[in-house]
């Protein structure tokens, strides 16, 4: 953290803030879950992003992420003790790229 004096009284904190340099999608911990998992994605510009869950059927059962998001590292978690005990995959979408994990 640097701090810049911009007056007699008043100064800034700039926090080092490490912006990603491209889309990622990291895989879910803990892995196997039982009920709920984190999933951790990054986004490198400000652009629509999904992140939706299906199972092995292909039928989605949950989203998770459906909307604009900045720039950064984010993550959510995924409950998933409503849903039978199974494989489930996740698939990250922003602007062109696509990732799925299980």
């Amino acid at each position: 953290m640097e701090t810049i004096v911009v007056g007699d009284d008043t100064s800034v904190e700039r926090l080092s803030i490490d912006l990603p340099t491209h889309f990622n999608l990291d895989q879910n911990y803990p892995n196997p879950f039982n009920p709920s998992t984190t999933i951790t994605f990054s986004v490198v510009t400000y652009s629509h992003t999904s992140l939706r869950v299906y199972d092995v059927l292909g039928r989605e059962v949950a989203t998770l992420v459906n909307e604009n998001e900045s720039a950064g590292q984010k993550s959510v978690t995924f409950n998933a003790g409503n849903l039978p005990s199974g494989i489930y995959f996740y698939r990250f979408t922003t602007g062109s790229f696509t990732q799925t994990k299980n």
